[in-house]
C-alpha cells in the first residue's frame, strides 16, 4: 500500500506498541486529532492492564517528532495529538494522484455493466447500473488494478424477437403483438428502415458514451453462443424431460439449470451464461465482475456453478447486485415498465438534471438500497444540491488560485495553525483510507459522502479566514490547492466534472 504521513505514523507507533496500529479520527476534537485502541486490543498478549499499557504507550508516543501530546481516555484508548510540522508534512503530500495504487496485489479485473438488452433506449434503471459499474471500475484503476470495461449486448432469444415483431407490427399500421413493446420510441424506429436492434445498438453506444462509461469492449449474446457447442462437453449434464441439463446443483447452485431443448437442439439462456463465464475467464481476468440488478440475484451461484464446471476457481466470478431506482418529480414517484411504454428513459433524466446531477445521485447511495431521485432538487443549481455544493468548492478553490496571481502557491505553516486549517488538514488526510476501502467493498457512495465533508470543512474554513494577502498567503493558497486535488479526484471517481468556473 502506498506511503503515506499517516500510515508512517501508524507504523512508527506500532513499533512502540508490538503490535499493528489503526488510527482513526475521533468525531469530537477534544478527545485528540487521532486516536488508536491498540493497548485494549494487545494489552492481553503483553499481560498487562489495558489502561496501564496505554499510560505507558501514550508516555512513549509523546517521544514522537510528529505528537505533541497524548492521552488515555476510558478503558485504554490512546488519544494522540499531532504537531504543526506533521500537519504540514502529510499536506504537502496532498497532489493530484494522492490517496492512488493502495493495492496490495493488482489485478487484471473485468467490470462487465449495463448490459441492458437493447429493445429500447437506456432507462435509469441501467443508467444506475452503468453509473455504479463505471465508479467502481474507476476505484479500482485508482486502487492499481488493470480494468477492462465490457458490455453484452442480449441480442437473441424470444424478448428480441417480440420486440422485432413489435417494430414490424407499427410499420403495418397494426398494434403489437401481446406482451409487445409499446411507446414513442417504437412509433419512432418503425419510421425508420433496417433492423431495429442495430439502430438500438448504436442508440445505446452514444448514451453509453455521453454518460461517460468508457466501455473497452463490446461482446454479443449471438457471438458468444456460437462458442456453446464446445462449452457442453466440459460440463456435469444429464437428460431429462426431454431438455439437456447442467448438474449446477453438485457445485453450489439451488437446482440444476436447462441448457438445451432435446426436440430442436435450440439453447436456452444458461448454456450462454456457461460460454461467457468461459469467454471471460480464457481471456485472463484474475477477477469477472458482473454489475447485476434486483432481479438478478439468483445468478450468482449459477455463475460459480459454470465457473468450477469448467474447472476455473469460482472465487474469481463477482456479482455486484443493485437495487431499483425511483424517479420523483412534484412529489409524485414516477411508475416504469418498459413494454407498457411508461418508463423513465436515461435521456430523460439527463436532460432534466444533466449528467453531473444524474451521475453523483445514481451513485450517492450504497448500491444494495434502493434510490429516490428527487429530480426537482438534482436540477437545482443552488447549494441546497449536493453536487452543485461540491463543485461550487472546486470552482471557488479555482477562483482563488486565479485571484493569486503569480504568488507562491505551498510554504511553510505558520507556528500555529488555526483550528479550520488543522480540521481541514485532517479531512484531507482521510482520503487515501476512503478511496481504498470504497475500491475494496465496491462501495463508490463513500466518496460523495466524504467530499460533501471536505466541501464542509472548505467553505468553513474560506469563510472564517482570509487567503490572498494574508499573512499566512502561501500556506493557505498550499492548502487551497491540495483541497482542490482531492475534491476533482472525488469528483472524477463518480464521473462528475470539477468545474473551474460557476
Amino acid at each position: 500500500m502506498a506511503s503515506n504521513a499517516v500510515t508512517r505514523l501508524a507504523a512508527r507507533l506500532s513499533e512502540l506498541a508490538a503490535a499493528p496500529v489503526a488510527l482513526e479520527r475521533p468525531q469530537d476534537p477534544s478527545h485528540g486529532d487521532y486516536a488508536t485502541n491498540v493497548a485494549l486490543q494487545s494489552a492481553p498478549q503483553h499481560k498487562r492492564a489495558p489502561r496501564e499499557f496505554a499510560a505507558e504507550l501514550a508516555e512513549r508516543a509523546t517521544t514522537l517528532d510528529e505528537v505533541e501530546r497524548a492521552e488515555v481516555a476510558g478503558p485504554g484508548f490512546v488519544n494522540l495529538w499531532v504537531t504543526t510540522a506533521w500537519l504540514a508534512e502529510a499536506l504537502a503530500e496532498v497532489g493530484p494522484d494522492y490517496g492512488g495504487g493502495t493495492a496490495a496485489e493488482p489485478q487484471k479485473i473485468q467490470v462487465e455493466l449495463v448490459s441492458a438488452n437493447p429493445a429500447g433506449p437506456l432507462t435509469v434503471g441501467s443508467a444506475r447500473n452503468g453509473a455504479y459499474g463505471d465508479s467502481v471500475a474507476r476505484l479500482l484503476a485508482y486502487a492499481g488494478h488493470e480494468v477492462e470495461r465490457e458490455y453484452y449486448f442480449n441480442d437473441s432469444g424470444r424478448q428480441i424477437d417480440l420486440f422485432r415483431a413489435s417494430v414490424d407490427a407499427r410499420r403495418r399500421g397494426e398494434e403489437p403483438p401481446e406482451g409487445g413493446y409499446q411507446g414513442d420510441y417504437v412509433n419512432e424506429l418503425a419510421q425508420r428502415e433496417g433492423d431495429p436492434v442495430a439502430h438500438m445498438l448504436a442508440e445505446i453506444r452514444r448514451e453509453v458514451a455521453d454518460f461517460r462509461i468508457p466501455i473497452d469492449t463490446w461482446r454479443r449474446q449471438a457471438e458468444i453462443e456460437q462458442k456453446v457447442p464446445e462449452v457442453l462437453p466440459k460440463l456435469d449434464t444429464y437428460e431429462a424431460d426431454g431438455t439437456l441439463w447442467a448438474r449446477t446443483s453438485a457445485y453450489g447452485d439451488d437446482k440444476d439449470r436447462p441448457l438445451v431443448r432435446s426436440a430442436d437442439g435450440s439453447y436456452l439462456y444458461f448454456a450462454a451464461d456457461v460460454a461467457y463465464v468461459q469467454d471471460k475467464l480464457e481471456r485472463g481476468f484474475d477477477r469477472a465482475i458482473y454489475v447485476l440488478g434486483a432481479d438478478h440475484h439468483g445468478y450468482v451461484a449459477r455463475l460459480k456453478a459454470a465457473a468450477a464446471m469448467l474447472g476455473y476457481d469460482p472465487e474469481r466470478i463477482e456479482a455486484l447486485i443493485y437495487q431499483l431506482v425511483h424517479i420523483v418529480e412534484g412529489g409524485r414517484v414516477k411508475r416504469i415498465s418498459k413494454r407498457r411504454g411508461d418508463v423513465v428513459f436515461l435521456r430523460e433524466l439527463v436532460e432534466k438534471v444533466g449528467v453531473d446531477a444524474a451521475r453523483w445521485y445514481l451513485v450517492s447511495r450504497g448500491h444494495d438500497q434502493p434510490i429516490d431521485i428527487d429530480v426537482d432538487l438534482a436540477a437545482e443549481r443552488t447549494q441546497k444540491n449536493p453536487v452543485y455544493y461540491v463543485q461550487y468548492a472546486h470552482a471557488r478553490i479555482a477562483g482563488i488560485l486565479r485571484n493569486a496571481g503569480d504568488a507562491t502557491v505551498g510554504g511553510d505553516p505558520p507556528a500555529e495553525l488555526e483550528r479550520e486549517e488543522r480540521d481541514l488538514i485532517k479531512r484531507l488526510t482521510d482520503f487515501p483510507v476512503i478511496a481504498a476501502e470504497a475500491s475494496e467493498r465496491r462501495a463508490p457512495h463513500a466518496i460523495p459522502i466524504y467530499a460533501i465533508r471536505v466541501a464542509d470543512d472548505f467553505h468553513r474554513f474560506y469563510h472564517e479566514h482570509r487567503v490572498v494577502e494574508s499573512e499566512t498567503e502561501t500556506f493557505r493558497l498550499g492548502l487551497c490547492r491540495s483541497t482542490q486535488h482531492v475534491i476533482a479526484r472525488c469528483l472524477d471517481l463518480v464521473g462528475v466534472e470539477a468545474p473551474e468556473r460557476m
